[in-house]
């Protein structure tokens, strides 16, 4: 395990609102470049993130999901919070959820500490484009996401 971190968009760009984790990830890479953050495009997640997950100290994966909470609202937690939380039913958008993350994270004995920012999205049809209400958000997203980046994986004082 490397002693780094990483921010890793998830999302589908063809999708609407589902592409909101790699959005915020191009903002954050062009915007907030700091030494020794990574940031790891998944797309459509893969089983393969699991394993990549493994050559960090933590990971933030920036997600859009569908968690019943109000639309464009940003929760950050703990992959094993999440688990608990939910009961292990999917939050993603997507194949990949957080379920199969959190069993592979356990049966690998994954060591990385992983963090989810989880954006609640409305419209994941087939379509090129945020919904305008969530393209509106998306600057002060990507700015409280660098925020808990600071914050926790740096341990910057606010």
């Amino acid at each position: 395990m490397e002693n780094g971190k990483a921010v890793v968009g998830l999302g589908n760009t063809l999708r609407r609102d589902d592409g909101i984790g790699i959005l915020i990830l191009e903002s954050l890479s062009k915007s907030y470049r700091v030494k020794g953050l990574d940031y790891l495009d998944y797309g459509i997640a893969s089983f393969d993130l699991a394993h990549r997950m493994r050559d960090y100290e933590e990971v933030l994966l920036i997600d859009g999901i569908d968690a019943g909470r109000p639309f464009a609202e940003l929760s950050i937690f703990r992959l094993e919070d999440a688990a608990y939380t939910i009961g292990g039913a999917s939050l993603s958008t997507h194949g990949f959820n957080v379920s199969m993350l959190f069993e592979l994270y356990k049966r690998l004995r994954i060591k990385t500490r992983i963090y989810i920012a989880g954006i609640q999205v409305k419209d994941i049809s087939y379509g090129e484009g945020l919904t305008d209400e969530l393209r509106q958000r998306q600057g002060y997203l990507t700015k409280e996401v660098s925020r808990f980046i600071d914050a926790t994986l740096f341990r910057k004082k606010q």
